[in-house]
């Protein structure tokens, strides 16, 4: 009997002490879990930590590969652009020759016919102008040489030299001076050398599709009611095909030759009509920039460090800003009052002022302004 009792008493303290070591090895591997995630975790945080991150970095870092396949599909897709531009222009240009202009020398008097011909034509060679000139003048680059620029930062992309205003485009992947954006219509980047280029292109076509819209409002008006009349007078013809009766005279049917026309009016005022309201916004947006002193890059920057100075009581000054009337002078290159004519209301292939790489006072200017930063 004892001997039973004890043999048991044996075992009791046999399956005590096994669990007492299950639960101490529980335990450890918990503990060991935790420090291996406390571990972990101070590694990833050592790797990524920078003093200068904030919710900006963390958002565009979440976005890097939706950037990338944007400029990929922007780079790619500039010659379609560039190729629908052209063809949609030169569709208007045709339906212009072929449709209006001789219904403009038949009905309208000889000094409006006269006024058609001079203006239409003189908007027409300066889009076509500028148009060209944009695609084919290069923004502008930096020199690669390190040695060439003294006191300027250098790009962290590519690794060269980076005056002022100058800014690095993802698209092209090269450094452009100037830089205001990269245009996909263009093909290219739209930087020193082409920005007035590219500004006169958007300003003359926004004119020529204002010019079409208010010349053929009274002709669209027509040919949209006359279309109306042709989808009327074609539903009557197959409603008298169906009765089958010979005694009734089917209504007339409209020629090939008169749809096109009516529907050619209507397409050129609907196209002329949506892109003066869209590209007439695009070229209010640049003329303010421009009246600022300004691109599209820096009224980002420059409205970043306002609200920084006004935090501290300063007051913004742009450096690159001489005044209203001055900055449209500098941009457009008019030195003298003749180059208003010669430069701005005739084509003009002539280069802007200064460099791209240094930007001192140009002789244009009539008044001078400290360069300040802040005061």
């Amino acid at each position: 009997m004892r001997s039973r009792q004890r043999m048991f008493a044996a075992v009791m303290r046999l399956l005590l002490k096994c669990l007492r070591l299950g639960r101490r090895r529980r335990f450890k591997l918990v503990r060991q879990a935790e420090q291996l995630w406390h571990y972990g975790h101070l590694c990833l945080r050592s790797l990524l930590y920078n003093s200068f991150t904030n919710g900006d970095v963390m958002l565009d870092s979440l976005f890097e590969p939706v950037y990338w396949l944007v400029d990929h599909v922007t780079r790619w897709f500039g010659v379609v652009f560039v190729a629908l531009v052209i063809g949609l222009t030169s569709s208007i240009v045709a339906i212009v020759y072929i449709c209006l202009l001789p219904l403009i020398l038949q009905t309208y008097t000889p000094a409006w016919i006269c006024w058609h011909l001079a203006y239409g034509h003189w908007n027409l060679i300066m889009i076509v102008f500028h148009y060209y000139m944009a695609i084919t003048t290069s923004p502008g680059h930096p020199p690669q040489a390190k040695n060439d620029l003294t006191g300027v930062s250098i790009c962290r992309k590519c690794i060269a030299p980076k005056p002022a205003r100058t800014h690095h485009c993802s698209i092209c992947n090269r450094c452009v001076l100037k830089m205001d954006h990269h245009c996909p219509w263009l093909n290219n980047c739209v930087g020193h050398y082409n920005h007035r280029y590219f500004f006169s292109f958007c300003l003359f076509m926004t004119m020529g599709c204002i010019y079409c819209s208010i010349s053929g409002w009274e002709m669209f008006r027509d040919a949209y009611a006359a279309i109306e009349r042709m989808k009327l007078l074609e539903k009557e013809r197959l409603q008298v095909a169906a009765n089958q009766t010979y005694y009734q005279t089917p209504p007339p049917t409209f020629s090939f030759r008169q749809r096109a026309f009516h529907k050619s009016v209507v397409y050129l005022w609907v196209l002329c009509s949506s892109v003066a309201l869209a590209l007439g916004a695009l070229t209010l947006w640049h003329a303010a920039l421009i009246t600022r002193g300004e691109t599209s890059i820096e009224r980002h920057i420059n409205r970043k460090e306002r609200q920084r100075l006004q935090k501290k009581g300063k007051v913004f000054r742009n450096p690159y800003s001489y005044g209203s009337w001055d900055n449209w002078k500098v941009f457009l290159g008019v030195d003298v009052p003749r180059h208003w004519l010669t430069r701005v209301l005739l084509p003009s292939p002539h280069l802007p002022h200064g460099t791209g790489l240094s930007w001192d006072l140009p002789p244009c200017v009539t008044e001078q302004r400290a360069p300040l930063l802040a005061i």
